[in-house]
């Protein structure tokens, strides 16, 4: 069984851990300088607290990084130097998972995850390119965590895959919000409301779920969109919808949950 370093457990990093301790591997994770509703959650996941970056680092054979995606560079330097394998299974760019890589200086695995954090199998994915992720295939086998290896488009291949993914679902999410805000802003929001009803049945519940996702992952998503549209730019394609997604996420009422 493996030591694990986690780095750092919000709902997604949590829930990973949990799956790879219920394997029997030993997860560790640092408190200094977290929450109290990280320590919480971490200590549901069953992971074991290390006190600092630097102690979790030494005692760790591999470290996987899950947080927002705003803070996965600084997330990625506090790492610097680590020897094992390290697993980057953020929302960013290829470009951005290459400064992340360059960050570490060691073995790195580039890593996406699709879905929610996983409790049962089927529901949730982790893409994986890179020289390391074969490491991590192999650390994540049993678990409820899907694990797919990407052998073509390179290094990055999986945060490109991400980046496509969450291009549409979360784009088309805040589409959704800006154009029933619009409507409201317009005097026509029930008239619209009404019209779906009749030609768009599924957006009443489509729409409610991106208001409740908004509201509780806004400010990650924000970040998200923005390195989704410095990956169309670095591509050749037009940024400026992602970069409207994040304004609209940004505008929205946050109920963020402190790190």
């Amino acid at each position: 069984m493996a030591r694990v370093g986690l780095l750092h457990p919000g709902a997604m990093g949590a829930a990973l851990g949990a799956q790879l301790v219920g394997r029997g591997h030993q997860v560790l994770w640092a408190s200094r300088g977290r929450s109290g509703s990280t320590a919480a959650r971490a200590t549901r996941a069953g992971l074991l607290d290390v006190g600092s970056i630097d102690e979790l680092l030494r005692r760790s054979e591999l470290v996987i990084s899950v947080c927002p995606p705003h803070a996965a560079v600084e997330t990625a330097r506090s790492a610097s130097g680590f020897a094992g394998p390290f697993l980057d299974a953020n929302a960013v760019s290829p470009a951005t998972a290459a400064a992340i890589a360059h960050a570490v200086g060691g073995r790195t695995a580039d890593g996406g995850i699709v879905g929610p954090p996983p409790t049962d199998s089927g529901t949730t994915r982790l893409y994986l390119s890179g020289s390391a992720a074969p490491d991590f295939q192999a650390l994540f086998t049993g678990t409820a965590v899907d694990v797919r290896v990407l052998d073509d488009g390179g290094p990055y291949a999986a945060s490109a895959l991400k980046m496509a993914f969450a291009a549409w679902s979360k784009g088309s999410a805040a589409l959704l919000l800006a154009t029933a805000d619009a409507a409201d802003r317009l005097g026509v929001g029930d008239a619209l409301s009404h019209e779906w009803a009749i030609s768009r049945p599924r957006l009443a519940a489509q729409l409610e779920a991106a208001q409740r996702d908004a509201a509780e992952k806004g400010w990650r998503w924000a970040g998200e969109m923005d390195e989704i549209a410095a990956t169309f730019g670095d591509v050749g394609l037009s940024p400026g919808f992602h970069e409207a997604a994040a304004s609209t996420y940004r505008s929205r009422p946050q109920h963020r949950d402190p790190a």
